[in-house]
């Protein structure tokens, strides 16, 4: 069976793996039909992945086709779509018990901590497969990215009144704009890069802010709403100096989610954060409810992602494209891998 491995930071190779045994019960196995690149992936291939070892497979944005299930497996047949749920939980520590799964204390994200969907074939919990009728298998590969964005807004909570910023106009925040605007809300999208920030004012139907070094952004937003600041900012950057920054940005008795990560500490002044009562919030994966719901609002066809595929490549093509997704900025939103 065929896949790609990322044997170290910037060296990727084709690799034979052994056939994936029969599933056994609660099991269900799967084809490998697409497997969406996001930031996690390239991170990985910079060597800047805080939670990943080498050598790895890499691939947790999956559509796949069931081939066949385990024996006492009723929710699922062979032939049916599905997106993968990637965030494989223990089922019984106090995170999973009381509702967490998403960040289980012995969370295995696949393509992360295990191997994950740079294959043709994989085994999977069938509870980890969310069928759609509807959804094309390019869809159900960028249903997990979606979830992420499901699951930060329903973080941050946010009501009607809301003033709601979203720093990054990458896929994850496109996925958090999306779920805001879903819920009858007008957030604004900032971000560095003009053409990310074009897309996500003719994708998302969002208002959009340029956050340039030499602006100043407090001033900026406060002028996005009347001189007021925002009280709800979700940082999708991953980048050390915008997640510090949102601690000036945000409105007394805000809230502060955030969504991406780095490798390193975020400092903010405990007086002021004090003084102004905000609430910080970290978001970490998705929940089934996160998939369901997205799964939801794509078949609703309030968006469409066809804009979003820029990119493919075949997967004996990775060795060869994936540096080129990872060389720099560019005018990719989301590279997508094929497997016939």
């Amino acid at each position: 069976m065929r896949a790609i491995v990322l044997e170290a930071p910037g060296r990727l190779s084709p690799l034979d793996l052994p056939e994936p045994g029969a599933p056994g019960p609660g099991e269900a196995l799967v084809a490998i039909r697409r497997v969406g690149v996001c930031g996690t992936d390239l991170h990985a291939f910079h060597g800047r992945q805080p939670f990943l070892a080498y050598p790895r497979i890499l691939g947790h944005e999956l559509g796949a086709e069931v081939l066949a299930v385990g024996p006492d497996v009723t929710t699922l047949r062979p032939g049916d779509r599905c997106a993968v749920r990637p965030y494989l939980e223990c089922g019984e520590c106090d995170a999973c018990l009381r509702g967490s799964a998403n960040c289980c204390m012995r969370l295995e994200v696949l393509g992360a901590h295990i191997d994950g969907g740079m294959r043709e074939r994989l085994v999977l919990p069938a509870d980890h497969l969310h069928r759609s009728d509807q959804l094309t298998l390019d869809e159900l590969a960028l249903v997990e990215t979606l979830s992420i964005g499901a699951h930060a807004v329903a973080r941050a909570c946010p009501s009607a009144d809301d003033r709601v910023l979203v720093l990054g106009a990458g896929p994850i925040g496109l996925g958090i704009a999306a779920h805001l605007r879903a819920r009858g809300l007008d957030p604004v999208v900032a971000d560095v890069n003009p053409a990310r920030r074009a897309f996500a004012g003719s994708w998302a139907g969002v208002r959009t802010l340029a956050f340039e070094p030499d602006h100043d952004p407090a001033t900026l937003l406060r002028d996005a709403w009347r001189g007021d600041a925002p009280t709800v900012v979700l940082d999708a950057t991953g980048n050390a100096a915008s997640m510090a920054g949102t601690f000036s940005l945000v409105a007394h008795g805000g809230r502060i989610v955030f969504v991406g990560l780095f490798q390193g500490e975020v400092t903010f002044h405990d007086p002021d954060f004090h003084r102004r009562e905000l609430t910080l919030l970290a978001s970490r994966n998705a929940t089934a409810g996160d998939v369901e719901a997205t799964i939801a609002l794509l078949e609703s066809r309030s968006f469409t992602l066809d804009a979003w595929l820029t990119d493919r490549c075949a997967l004996e093509d990775v060795p060869v494209v994936m540096p080129t997704w990872a060389s720099g900025p560019s005018a990719t939103i989301k590279g997508l891998i094929e497997v016939p």
